[in-house]
């Protein structure tokens, strides 16, 4: 009997409409920390922020340069802290270049 419902078109389309609200609510009951990637995901429907992609294809530049650059180096204790340190740096220059445009 219930699996009659999900096939009408007025069901389609109210759960179309309706969605986005229900997560909307389903998380904001859940959850009050709103500025995790979490509660964006769940309010916009959107996996992943184009920031965040951008920053991970970066990482994976640098990484990948740094390869080419060090052969073996992944297997040392402070790569971690090595990319770490690049990217802190690449942000830090690219902050600064911002407020020198402002």
């Amino acid at each position: 009997m219930l699996n009659r419902f999900k096939n009408l078109k007025i069901v389609k389309e109210l759960k179309q409409q309706i969605s986005p609200k229900l997560r909307w609510l389903n998380f904001a009951s859940l959850n009050k920390n709103k500025s995790s990637a979490d509660y964006i995901s769940a309010i916009t429907g959107i996996e992943e922020l184009k920031s965040s992609s951008d920053e991970r294809k970066l990482e994976a530049m640098v990484r990948q340069q740094l390869k080419e650059e060090f052969p073996n180096i992944e297997s040392m204790k402070s790569y971690e802290l090595l990319v770490d340190a690049v990217m802190h740096n690449y942000k830090k220059k690219q902050l600064q270049a911002m407020d020198e445009i402002e």
